[in-house]
């Protein structure tokens, strides 16, 4: 069993920035996909990034676009989130999660029941 372990939240005024961080224990994330999502207190879980394995494809949420950007280092067995110009409707639980698969499924990516694997959230608070 693969276990994601996020950092990097914390509390960012607004126009700041933040990067977070994913990484797997007890194991590599060779040939997995991976995503973010977000949740604010009382909304569903929703998309807002994804990668394949290469690194080669990426794909966001309209609402990030051009601020948030997702990469990753496979040398290091880390996914990123690099979160800029953050408002206030960015504040939620960000969740880091990956799929037994290389590549990302335009059709499936934004569905948080097709991805194995979920970290346990770390919290971005973004004061206005």
């Amino acid at each position: 069993q693969v276990q994601l372990v996020e950092s990097g939240g914390g509390l960012v005024q607004a126009g700041g920035s933040l990067k977070l961080s994913c990484a797997p224990s007890g194991r590599t994330f060779s040939n997995y996909a991976a995503a973010w999502f977000r949740q604010a207190p009382g909304k569903a879980r929703v998309f807002v990034a994804a990668i394949s394995w290469s690194g080669g494809s990426t794909y966001y949420q309209d609402s990030v676009k051009g601020r948030f950007t997702i990469s990753r280092d496979n040398a290091k067995n880390t996914v990123y989130l690099q979160m800029n110009s953050l408002k206030s409707e960015d504040t939620a639980v960000y969740y880091c999660a990956a799929k037994i698969y290389p590549l990302i499924a335009v059709a499936t990516m934004k569905i948080p029941e097709h991805y194995n694997y979920w970290g346990q959230g770390t919290q971005v608070t973004v004061s206005s």
